[in-house]
């Protein structure tokens, strides 16, 4: 008969403390599982975008720099092959239209680019979804984006009408595309996409050559780079050759829109990797610790024998490593499959934003390795301490019963005195001030989850401020009308007088290189009339000003970007026209947090232009029951390059935040009430675990079952208390940190804090202490004082 195994032993006695210990051990894993889960849904979906970004961008040839101009001759596109670095060039037309679109009585705006005649294009090449390709010989076909097509049930054969640089043309959709210039499809000056009333359009070149004048020539250049090559060396050399045909500067793929659109959001998943994981991670290790230092200190005397018949201290310390182990996996399981699924769930709501053949999640497996490894180390630093003292007790130590606790010390003689407090609630913080590290780190532990909440909501309300400014202080206007060029000031009676326009003013808009010191940036300078109603400028106490006769008024963010402050100067090299360069002083700062613009009086920066009373468009104020006639009229109205309304953009913002923003709510909430619930349950069970033999001897002495209960509750609601005003701190300290790292130059968050905001947050972790507090009371009422009186300390 073979003897049994020693190992066999313990593992029968490690199932048993699994059964015993469910309870604790599923919270230390939920928690545990939480962290895995975030690391692996964000980590994946930022790698997903990447390596779908890189494999969109390698099928279809996208272009490394970009430049535009007024109208170059087409063998300048020879010259700029020539240059050193430059691997193919690719010249097309691009302009605006305004669309009328079937069942659709708003006028749609919409970029129209050309595509060859023949052939595909040879960068920035385009995916057909539907139908075919243009056919040569028809001038009236055209190929549509496929979030357009999809926001207006669009397939091919059907019929659009245009106003093509004041020329009304019929279109007839013969293909449905998606292109790389457009995963993220947005109207200028906007950051979220509206598909109902933006949309893309592509055109045979011979066709727009006519329509634009643009026989021969271009208005645009796409650049691929050999290997290793520099961009900045090559925009210099594309600027000089480019200049005198009206460029407005060549710029990097780090700059094209869409690209700059996907980077922001890219960044955003990477500070949320580097910050949520760790947060849970470092809880769960916590607690690891504290249950497995428990678990020592109540199984000193099993130790003892274990040593006393011959069991080593690594078979020792390996039996305690296998429990901890057996919570990594199952959190590490937990997580895998819950970070996959929400990541899938995700993923399906990006492709709502960027636009790609397919957008599949997949972590990869480095996601996975590296979540496994992060897990297990939480794990072991948490063990670590713990299992050393469980390996270095010596047989006769470890069988002499522990001494008892001294409460004469850590406050506990001055609460004795202390009578202003019954009774009762000198043992609650007697108890405490006993374990003054495990309170503490219980505390922060609560903390912690409480300040996620509480960041979490904090975020929504700076959403909303967003909004709120941009849309119900700063652009009060009902619609926004732009020009397919700088126009005649003239036109703004013809827009006054349009149906239903009560008031229309004006705007000049000119694209320019903004250099301070070693600071350069690329923003356009917008002039408007002193004494703006429609589209106000807002300071930073909320007063409005307008835009100074010498001098310009800056955005916060584009002046902390590029370092300046009221009465500091800085040049602008505009890119546009004559191109003259100016010395400009600001004047002061004002609050925008969609795109860095400069403001200046209109009749100063027509002067600096060296032009007339020059306008690019305006902003309207509209009867909204003549809208219907107004939209008839401005599809209508030659050189008008595009409408935008202002309520319609209010309302997809808002939309698509809430959704966004609303799903981002829902998990950050369930993941830190479960820490939150996780951290409590385990502080109230190692309470009761460490104290039954007391609240027993409690209840013999005649103390009411409420009594008892008010003694191990009392501990939990003391540390929620504590822990209440620490997590407002956090959660204020980390919403800061993320509003300022996702705030970009394409659009700036702003930090808001709010009492109400603290107060839900509190809520929620009170909630969650009270059905960790509820399932405690279950254990204390289900409490056998016979048994508990006849076990051995």
């Amino acid at each position: 008969m073979v003897p049994p195994s020693p190992l066999a032993a313990l593992d029968r006695k490690l199932v048993r403390d699994l059964l015993r210990m469910r309870g604790q051990l599923a919270a230390i894993a939920m928690v545990m599982a939480t962290g895995v889960t975030v690391f692996v849904m964000f980590t994946g979906m930022m790698r997903s975008l990447e390596v779908t970004r890189a494999a969109f961008y390698e099928r279809t040839r996208f272009g490394d720099v970009y430049a535009t101009v007024k109208r170059a001759p087409e063998h300048v596109a020879a010259r700029i092959a020539a240059i050193d670095g430059v691997a193919a060039v690719a010249t097309r037309i691009r302009s605006s239209a305004i669309l009328a679109v079937p069942g659709f009585d708003e006028p749609v705006t919409a970029a129209v680019q050309s595509v060859p005649d023949r052939g595909r294009p040879p960068l920035n090449d385009l995916v057909l979804r539907q139908g075919r390709w243009i056919e040569q010989r028809r001038a009236d076909e055209v190929l549509i984006s496929e979030a357009f097509a999809e926001a207006h049930n669009l397939v091919p054969g059907d019929r659009l009408s245009a106003t093509l640089h004041g020329v009304h043309q019929r279109l007839t959709v013969v293909g449905v595309v998606l292109s790389p210039d457009y995963v993220y499809a947005i109207a200028p000056g906007r950051i979220v996409p509206d598909d109902r009333r933006f949309g893309i359009v592509w055109m045979a070149r011979r066709q727009l050559e006519a329509a634009y004048d643009m026989d021969g020539a271009f208005n645009e250049l796409v650049v691929t780079l050999l290997r290793g090559t520099r961009p900045a060396a090559v925009i210099d050399a594309m600027d000089r050759t480019l200049d005198r045909y009206g460029g407005t500067g060549a710029y990097a793929r780090a700059d094209h829109p869409s690209d700059q659109f996907l980077d922001a959001e890219i960044d955003q998943l990477r500070t949320i990797v580097r910050i949520l994981p760790p947060i849970f991670l470092a809880v769960s290790a916590f607690l690891v610790n504290v249950v497995i230092a428990r678990l020592v200190a109540l199984e000193r005397g099993t130790i003892g024998l274990l040593k006393a018949f011959g069991y080593a201290n690594r078979v020792v310390a390996g039996h305690y490593l296998k429990l901890v182990g057996l919570i990594v996996a199952v959190a590490i399981a937990l997580g895998f499959g819950l970070g996959t699924w929400l990541g899938r769930l995700l993923a399906e709501l990006y492709v709502a934003f960027f636009r790609f053949p397919v957008l599949y999640f997949e972590a990869g497996a480095g996601a996975y390795w590296m979540a496994a490894l992060v897990a297990a180390g939480a794990g072991t630093v948490g063990a670590v301490g713990a299992v050393r003292r469980a390996a270095a007790l010596t047989p006769a130590e470890a069988m002499r019963p522990p001494s008892p606790l001294d409460y004469s010390q850590a406050g506990g003689r001055a609460l004795a005195r202390w009578r202003a407090v019954d009774g009762i609630t000198r043992m609650v913080l007697r108890h405490l001030l006993r374990h003054p590290g495990r309170t503490g780190l219980t505390v922060l532990g609560i903390a912690l989850a409480g300040g996620l909440l509480a960041a979490t909501r904090a975020n929504l309300d700076s959403t909303q401020a967003m909004i709120e400014v941009t849309f119900e202080q700063a652009e009060v206007q009902d619609a926004t009308v732009t020009f397919t060029d700088p126009i005649a000031a003239d036109v703004l009676y013809d827009l006054a007088h349009l149906p239903g326009v009560r008031r229309a003013e004006p705007f000049r808009v000119a694209p320019a290189i903004l250099t301070a010191g070693r600071e350069e940036k690329r923003q356009g300078l917008v002039g408007v009339r002193p004494g703006t109603a429609l589209n106000r400028l807002i300071a930073a106490d909320g007063s409005i000003v307008s835009p100074p006769e010498d001098g310009v008024l800056l955005s916060r963010s584009l002046g902390e970007s590029l370092g300046l402050a009221r009465g500091d100067r800085f040049r602008a090299q505009v890119t546009d026209g004559h191109q003259p360069v100016l010395d400009l002083r600001v004047v002061g700062l004002v609050e925008t947090y969609v795109g860095t613009p400069v403001y200046m009086n209109i009749a100063t920066l027509n002067r600096a232009l060296e032009e007339g009373p020059a306008i690019s468009g305006a902003y309207l104020s509209v009867d909204a029951a003549e809208t219907d006639a107004l939209f008839a009229a401005l599809k209508a109205m030659p050189r008008v390059a595009g409408v935008e309304l202002s309520g319609a953009a209010y309302a997809s913002f808002r939309e698509i935040m809430d959704e966004s923003i609303g799903v981002m709510l829902s998990i950050n909430l369930l993941f830190a009430s479960v820490v939150i619930f996780g951290v409590v349950y385990n502080a109230a069970r190692i309470s009761l675990s460490e104290r039954q033999r007391e609240l027993a001897s409690m209840r013999v002495l005649g103390f009411t079952r409420g009594e008892v209960t008010a003694v191990m509750l009392g501990e939990l609601a003391v540390m929620v208390v504590l822990a209440l005003p620490l997590g407002t701190a956090f959660g204020a300290l980390l919403s800061y940190f993320l509003t300022q790292s996702f705030s970009q130059d394409l659009y700036t968050i702003p930090f808001v804090w709010r009492v109400e905001t603290a107060a839900r947050a509190a809520l929620i972790m009170i909630a969650a202490a009270t059905l960790s507090g509820l399932v405690v009371w279950r254990r204390i009422a289900r409490l056998d004082m016979i048994a508990v009186l006849k076990t051995r300390e």
